[in-house]
């Protein structure tokens, strides 16, 4: 039996997250500046050669085990929706040979959906590294990127931008262009000292609370193309601040993180309602009365993890009030890493 196993990693968003929400990125062209951490997404992939075409799909973080004896089986149905669309997706790119072989999955993700750091799609780009290997598929990471786009936002239906799915293809610290049907994936050599310093400097914090990012994005694209001043305007300065705070960092102005943060946080609660909400803002002024110099929700809104930039001194201050809010400090390393994929050794 063959096996192979795919990891991705996950990624914290600093700025521009919204512009690489369609139709904006293809009017204006967007801009994000994001950069991976040391938690992943997991998919293992057994392949028993034996005619009969079946998947077995194991969550291990909800407990799940489904079986499907035929591609045919693998219809949306509001279980595990974004693992058949995979399969659907990555079967007709194997073609008949590989839909005859039965599959086994195993998933696995160091944070659940619906916490802003982009595990939705950091799995999917897992599964895609899997069953690159298996298929022995030379895709390049711009067309890795593209087909996690295509089986989440095309063939599941689910509204969202670009930006998580090249995060976790290409990892590292990236400044990511947006235009048309063409995505700049640039790379950003800053030096280790900066580096080091922003991780310190910086906390993540679950708020406790989950999202559900479709009704969000959804509203935000409506208003959008309703051309309501406060969101077209707001998008518009949120790509100038990716820039800004792209090049801040390159200069090594580490200082200019809180403000441009705190910046960017307003104005994403201007996109369309439900960004934030009272919970939230309880939270963050509690933290920025602590010491942090500024943050933000690291995706949609509405939940998730709130990223959070401190004076060093007020660090530990913060991290208090964060525990004392009902929050929780979840330990991260940036990381330089994306997607990986191997062949697995069994003796099984």
């Amino acid at each position: 039996m063959e096996m192979y196993r795919g990891r991705a990693p996950l990624r914290v968003s600093f700025a521009g997250g919204g512009t690489d929400v369609s139709p904006y990125p293809e009017e204006k062209g967007g801009a994000v500046l994001n950069c991976t951490i040391d938690k992943n997404a997991y998919a293992t992939l057994k392949v028993k050669r034996d005619g009969r075409g079946a998947t077995h799909v194991h969550s291990l973080d909800y407990n799940l085990s489904v079986r499907y004896d035929k591609p045919d089986d693998l219809v949306y149905n509001g279980e595990l929706d974004l693992v058949k669309a995979a399969l659907n997706v990555l079967h007709a790119k194997g073609g008949n040979g590989q839909v005859r072989d039965s599959l086994e999955l195993f998933l696995h993700s160091d944070a659940p959906p619906g916490t802003g750091l982009g595990s939705s799609s950091t799995m999917t780009v897992a599964l895609v590294g899997a069953f690159q290997r298996y298929l022995r598929e030379t895709w390049t990471q711009y067309e890795m990127a593209e087909l996690a786009y295509k089986i989440e936002r095309e063939e599941l239906g689910i509204k969202g931008g670009r930006q998580d799915q090249y995060a976790a293809v290409f990892g590292g610290f990236n400044f990511i262009e947006f235009s048309g049907d063409k995505t700049i994936v640039n790379p950003l050599k800053i030096g280790q000292d900066v580096l080091n310093e922003l991780a310190y400097r910086l906390l993540l914090c679950y708020t406790g609370t989950s999202h559900y990012s479709n009704d969000i994005i959804e509203r935000q694209q409506a208003s959008y193309t309703q051309r309501k001043v406060d969101t077209v305007s707001a998008l518009d300065a949120t790509k100038q601040l990716a820039i800004d705070m792209k090049n801040e960092l390159l200069r090594g102005n580490i200082d200019e993180m809180g403000k441009l943060l705190d910046a960017g946080w307003e104005l994403k609660k201007k996109f369309t309602e439900g960004i934030s909400n009272l919970q939230i803002d309880t939270f963050y002024t509690k933290a920025r009365e602590a010491g942090a110099l500024g943050g933000k929700l690291v995706g949609a809104g509405g939940g998730g993890y709130l990223l959070l930039f401190c004076d060093f001194e007020r660090r530990a201050n913060v991290a208090r009030a964060v525990n004392e809010s009902g929050g929780e400090v979840v330990d991260f390393t940036l990381v330089m890493d994306g997607v990986q994929a191997w062949p697995v050794r069994s003796s099984s």
